[in-house]
């Protein structure tokens, strides 16, 4: 059955076509089409347009002037984790400076945890996700750091969405502290290897990521971390990289290098990174993370900075036990518009429209797309940051279904 979505007082449709039509810039970028209507069949978009022009559709829902969004799509999360670091969080607040080392706590609480109860976690954040907005979702391993715990949490995050990132280079466990090379041989060879034990295209994880920095001693280096990512390339997999979280460093022009889909965090940059990622424009995306300066009292990046010299910025939320335990895209919206020089439209079209691209996604409210939409109880986008922390955007249910191949999910189905 068809349905017709109507009375929406504006409809985001990041399509240039409409942009096109647009004189505001942002209004353009956005491809803002006002008293617009969207025609949804079988979790399919059939029409978009004025809704004077609407056809006629089985059953019709007036949304009353609201604006509708295409879904977010939050491109970096850990959601596979047990156990609680709301302590850290308070010490930070007073001073304790974050170094990648609380992550061994969730390590050892996840590989205590049964697979029913990290289900169920899981479970409780994509739809904690989803009743704000977010409709797609990338979920990395890394709180396991054994094979066996590796292998256990992309199988689970598999259940959740097809987006998945093996990042068994997260940090060196606490067992190998004394044999980092160890470690790295782990991760290259066995831990690489069970990922392709069906094939590349049966594995769990889509990506292979790594946390690049040098300023921990917990995370990579810059050797190290080409050693994972060239590892992973020569076996096929995509790249995704952690990289200039703590300070300047390797990873940003690393991942441009080596052809990564992402290359997230990006806070710490030198005109150099900066001239790197413009020249990766249309293959690798900076995405920022705001939620994590928010919740470690660090300094935020410099989107404008970005955006001016022609990088492609995407935002997601990091949801995580350490640095970010946020699941609300809209809050990093917010930030970016208050702290980093983003206008509204380009935060939503980071948002959506660039996160998306970082996963191989074509974030469009077009005829033939995905009915991934989401509906805001305020008659403009800008409301996002407008009316920060309060709960006014939702995924908008619309008789969804799976995209043909995507693997069985709970929830976020693209």
């Amino acid at each position: 059955m068809s349905l017709l979505l109507n009375g929406i007082g504006e409809l985001v449709t990041n399509d240039p076509v409409w942009g096109e039509r647009q004189g505001d810039p942002g209004d353009r970028l956005l491809g803002i089409i006002r008293d617009a209507a969207v025609v949804v069949s079988g979790g399919i978009i059939e029409w978009v347009g004025p809704a004077a022009d609407a056809p006629a559709a089985d059953e019709r829902r007036d949304l009353g002037g609201r604006a509708v969004i295409p879904g977010f799509v939050d491109s970096h999360t850990h959601l596979v984790f047990a156990g609680d670091r709301s302590a850290e969080f308070a010490a930070r607040m007073t001073g304790t400076p974050y170094d990648g080392g609380g992550i061994k706590v969730s390590v050892a609480a996840t590989r205590a945890a049964s697979d029913d109860e990290l289900r169920t976690l899981v479970a409780g954040r994509v739809a904690e996700m989803r009743a704000q907005g977010t409709t797609t979702v990338e979920i990395k391993s890394g709180y396991g750091l054994t094979l066996e715990d590796e292998l256990r949490a992309l199988r689970i995050a598999r259940e959740f969405t097809p987006h998945t990132t093996f990042l068994g280079a997260h940090v060196v466990p606490p067992e190998y502290a004394d044999r980092r090379a160890d470690y790295v041989d782990l991760v290259t060879g066995p831990m690489l290897d069970a990922l392709l034990t069906d094939g590349l295209e049966a594995s769990p994880a889509a990506y292979v990521d790594v946390f690049c920095e040098p300023h921990s001693g917990h995370a990579f280096t810059g050797e190290e971390a080409r050693v994972i990512l060239e590892a992973g390339r020569a076996r096929g997999f995509a790249l995704r990289v952690h990289g200039n979280q703590l300070g300047h460093g390797p990873g940003v022009q690393l991942a441009c290098e080596l052809g990564a889909a992402s290359v997230d965090h990006c806070t710490y940059l030198s005109d150099a990174d900066i001239d790197a990622l413009a020249a990766a424009r249309g293959a690798t995306v900076a995405t920022l993370l705001p939620g994590v300066e928010f919740s470690t009292r660090s300094p935020y990046p410099d989107a404008r900075r970005l955006i001016d010299a022609g990088v492609d910025v995407a935002l997601a939320s990091d949801c995580n036990p350490g640095t970010c335990y946020s699941s609300s895209i809209p809050f990093a919206i917010a930030l970016a518009v208050r702290e980093m020089g983003m206008t509204p439209a380009e935060a939503l079209h980071a948002a959506t429209a660039v996160s998306g691209r970082s996963l191989g996604l074509d974030r469009r409210v077009v005829a033939g797309a995905p009915a991934e939409l989401a509906v805001i109880d305020g008659p403009s986008h800008l409301h996002l940051s407008y009316r920060a922390g309060v709960p006014l955007v939702r995924a908008l249910d619309v008789l969804p279904s799976p995209m043909p191949g995507h693997a069985p999910t709970r929830g976020m189905p693209n």
